[in-house]
């Protein structure tokens, strides 16, 4: 408490009630925690029988709150900024079918360290696809109308797609990739020929991907012979959250192709693709961090040498 003349000023989230202080923030937290109730549910639902709702609002949290109840919604938003209470995106549940799912992530772990440890023998390499269209994907922008559909002329008015293979270097961030209207196992095949080029001296090279077909055809794993050195590492099904290139593949759509003007332009469109790209060609922490291999991750913390 802090005296200023001949006002008493209690902290903004202090509340004396019969001479006992508590914390309102902690009471604020705890009632959210909870989740909507009863209250929530009659402010909310157009019916006494509809269900309650399932997260929160401004207006069921004040309708809940009993010492919010006289403040607007304006207000009800300045209190949960105060307390350091924000709109949250809730975690995805992350759950992959396959049996032996532990196991091939643990794998991954160990050779994630083993590469960390042995820099200039072992490589270890994110491999993906993705594809892109000529029409620009749908998202927000900060414009005073909705953004009309691009108009484009009868003879391009098809929207097509082109696809890209590419790999993620695990320790210095580096980018290669290749592109195609097709990309099946004749492009697999000419990837990991590329990888044998870009890393030479290395004893092993890991290659990490999913379970695509392609990845394993016969005609992908007859060519592998000819280098004894690369190992697929095969990921556990349907568990995208352990290949980072998948992250900047989505940092991609965000910046380049959500609300591109260039539908009328496809060669433009594909130079703008390649040069984002292009910018990790030589390696890039900011990407490494993007993307999870820096920080406090679990695949992060594979790569710290002790």
């Amino acid at each position: 408490m802090k005296q200023r003349g001949w006002r008493v000023w209690w902290p903004v989230n202090r509340a004396v009630i019969a001479g006992v202080v508590f914390d309102r923030a902690d009471e604020l937290l705890a009632q959210l925690r909870q989740g909507p109730g009863e209250a929530a549910q009659q402010e909310v639902m157009p019916d006494e029988t509809g269900p309650t709702p399932g997260r929160w609002t401004l207006r069921t949290i004040r309708v809940s709150v009993d010492w919010l109840a006289g403040y607007s919604l304006s207000g009800v938003w300045r209190v949960l900024q105060r307390h350091g209470l924000r709109l949250r995106t809730g975690q995805v549940q992350m759950f992959s079918p396959d049996p032996a799912y532990m196991e091939k992530r643990a794998y991954l772990l160990a050779c994630l360290s083993e590469a960390a440890q042995n820099p200039h023998e072992i490589v270890i390499l994110f491999l993906d696809e993705m594809g892109y269209y000529r029409w620009p994907a749908v998202a927000q922008n900060w414009m005073p109308d909705a953004p009309e559909p691009v108009q484009v002329a009868p003879c391009v008015d098809n929207n097509k797609q082109w696809r890209i293979i590419g790999v993620l270097n695990a320790l210095t961030g580096q980018v290669n990739y290749l592109d195609n209207y097709i990309v099946g196992r004749a492009y697999v095949i000419k990837m990991y020929e590329l990888i044998t080029q870009l890393y030479p001296d290395a004893t092993c090279i890991y290659v990490v991907q999913d379970n695509w077909s392609i990845h394993s055809h016969m005609d992908v794993q007859e060519a592998l012979l000819d280098w004894p050195h690369i190992e697929p590492l095969w990921l556990p099904t349907y568990a995208p959250w352990l290949n980072p290139i998948e992250k900047l593949w989505r940092w991609l759509r965000q910046d380049v192709l959500k609300l591109h003007r260039l539908a009328a332009d496809w060669p433009e469109l594909h130079r703008r693709v390649n040069a984002f790209l292009d910018q990790f060609a030589a390696g890039s922490q900011e990407l490494l961090h993007y993307v999870g291999l820096l920080g406090n991750g679990h695949l992060a913390q594979a790569l710290r040498v002790t």
